[in-house]
């Protein structure tokens, strides 16, 4: 009998709040927990040894309904983790507001295309001998108030890393943390280092040592994006042995515990989203030095299947390195635009089965699905809906699919998708808009390569990278967006697509309002409908230009290079090792 091979040695661990690992595990509420799935199933494609922690949310994020005047309600999910995960009988128990909470961990096998695995840890804590309060602490992903999100920040950081370490990683050379919801992971690794030593008396070089094991990303370019808790909360839910150590200084702003900067304080390398992102983010943080390193989304997740098969056939090594896309530019056009067809097939097809509405599949075809929040600028397509009829009227017929959930307590994100949706009223009889309701990677997945025209318009600088372009790229989809974000890098006029304005400096609403519809009206839709295989160039440099770069593989490889400090061994298989 061949003996089992022993689970390689875990070097890496990667914390992150939320984790798209599979569209029907509500375990993720967007954008950020979509590239989280997506790094990891990177890392397993590289053999990377990395393992993943996150927390077990048993209601999910929620789900969307929508009335017909685009009033959004929600409810809870339902659903069985173990339908979908392996449940471990370790457990471990951690004090929370001066409760013990029991927490046990359900794991989830991240597979990559060359035969790697990347274990993720569900930390869960619906125990019946729980506190009813502390049961609900995996209930609801970004639930609850200010207490309720630092008691599961507790349960990801300090919960995380002990699970971790009664599960046996006692050789984990980096922890990386994907936003500061996991920052308290590093004042776990100082009280491990200081051992019986009272942790406030922890000395500058204690909190070196730690610094050297710590990785943090920052995701947000606004202020408001930081979790800042009082410390009067601080002390109530994590008492005094931690809070001593944060009124210390670790994390410390003012009257108020800043995660961010937690997380910022206790890393040897600390990076934004996007090269912009860098720099926007070196001005919110002075005194850290911060690098970039651009997003990427994961390219067998998200390429469509009549995509898939097309590369599968004229370029059959995309699935395991990225940079054979780059021949994509040899890819006949009919080729292109005979796959493309097959995907705007699928979604105007799950389009009618969700609203039984049946569009065209010859008109220019505009896709919009991010989280509808006030910043991203929904609506910001109908700033003039007559000069939109006119343009109509003049070149072709056009029409608009949205997607994307608010917050359940923003209040201006649902706002936002009651304005598409009077748009939509307005403008039914000449220019269709439908708005679906529950956006899940599954449709994210239809939408971004079914569309013929991805439009990104969030007001700048408040785009951190973005990633829906980015699929759409790997799908021959060129991108129509402000230059913010990863498209400062990805824009090349008329060849990757097309920018709204031409400049990265602040939002002028209006003048980007114009732009968006004299590049749309002049530009755009008479390349789509005088021109088709002008068209079809564009489409094809998306992929060879953006889809070969922009991508988790890419990515992940540099976070290999620059923040884990690993080197590469052996030439078949890649076996990483700390430097």
């Amino acid at each position: 009998m061949t003996e089992e091979p022993e689970e390689p040695i875990r070097t890496v661990a990667y914390f992150s709040m939320e984790i798209g690992l599979s569209s029907p595990m509500p375990t993720y509420s967007g954008g950020l927990g979509v590239l989280a799935g997506d790094m990891l199933r990177a890392a397993a494609d590289l053999g990377l040894p990395l393992v993943g922690v996150t927390l077990l949310y048993r209601q999910g994020f929620f789900r969307q309904s929508l009335s017909p005047s685009g009033d959004q309600t929600e409810t809870l999910y339902d659903w069985d983790p173990a339908e979908f995960l392996e449940p471990l009988d370790r457990q471990i128990e951690l004090t929370v507001e001066g409760r013990r909470v029991r927490v046990r961990a359900w794991r989830f096998i991240v597979s990559g295309q060359s035969g790697g695995e990347i274990p993720v840890y569900l930390l869960d804590a619906d125990f019946p001998e729980n506190d009813p309060y502390d049961r609900a602490l995996t209930g609801q992903l970004y639930g609850g108030d200010h207490r309720y999100r630092l008691c599961q920040e507790v349960l990801l950081g300090l919960g995380g890393f002990a699970m971790l370490r009664a599960l046996g990683y006692d050789q984990l050379h980096t922890f990386h943390m994907n936003e500061g919801h996991s920052a308290l992971l590093a004042l776990a690794l100082l009280d491990e280092l200081t051992g019986e030593s009272p942790l406030e008396s922890a000395s500058e070089t204690d909190i070196e040592r730690v610094r050297r094991h710590c990785v943090f990303t920052t995701h947000t370019p606004v202020p408001a994006g930081q979790d800042r808790f009082g410390l009067d909360l601080v002390w109530q839910v994590l008492g005094e042995k931690w809070s001593r150590a944060i009124e210390r200084g670790a994390g410390r702003q003012g009257d108020q515990l800043n995660m961010t900067h937690l997380g910022l304080s206790f890393s040897r390398y600390t990076n934004g989203v996007a090269r912009s992102h860098e720099e926007t983010a070196s001005l919110m943080y002075p005194g850290y030095d911060i690098k970039s390193i651009t997003n990427g989304v994961h390219a067998a997740t998200w390429v469509s299947e009549p995509f898939a098969e097309l590369f599968d056939q004229k370029i059959p090594q995309w699935r395991v390195d990225r940079n054979y896309l780059r021949q994509a530019t040899v890819l006949p056009l009919s080729d292109i635009s005979q796959a493309h067809e097959r995907a705007k097939r699928r979604l105007l097809d799950e389009v009618e089965r969700r609203t039984s509405v049946r569009l065209d599949p010859s008109a220019l075809t505009i896709g919009f699905a991010r989280r509808a929040v006030a910043y991203k600028r929904a609506d910001l397509l109908f700033s003039n809906p007559d000069a939109l009829r006119q343009i109509v009227r003049d070149v072709g017929p056009l029409q608009v699919i949205y997607a994307g959930k608010a917050h359940p307590q923003d209040e201006a994100g649902k706002e936002v998708i009651r304005r598409v949706f009077a748009a939509s009223e307005s403008l039914r009889d000449e220019i269709p808009v439908v708005y679906l309701q529950e956006h899940d990677m599954d449709l994210g997945k239809i939408l971004c390569s079914g569309v013929d025209l991805w439009l990104n318009n969030p007001q700048k600088p408040q785009e951190a990278s973005g990633t829906s372009g980015m699929k759409a790229a790997l799908n021959a989809v060129p991108s129509l967006s402000v230059l913010d974000g990863w498209w400062v890098e990805g824009w090349i006029e008329g060849v990757t697509g097309w920018s709204i304005g031409d400049d990265i400096g602040e939002s002028q609403p209006e003048d980007e309002a114009a732009s968006l519809q004299n590049k749309l009206g002049y530009v755009i839709m008479p390349l789509f409908y005088d021109r088709p295989e002008g068209y079809a160039r564009v489409m094809r440099s998306t992929i060879a230009l953006n889809g070969s770069f922009f991508n988790a593989q890419r990515m992940v490889e540099q976070y290999v290079e620059n923040a884990y400090r690993f080197i590469a061994a052996g030439r078949r298989g890649r076996v990483y090792r700390p430097l």
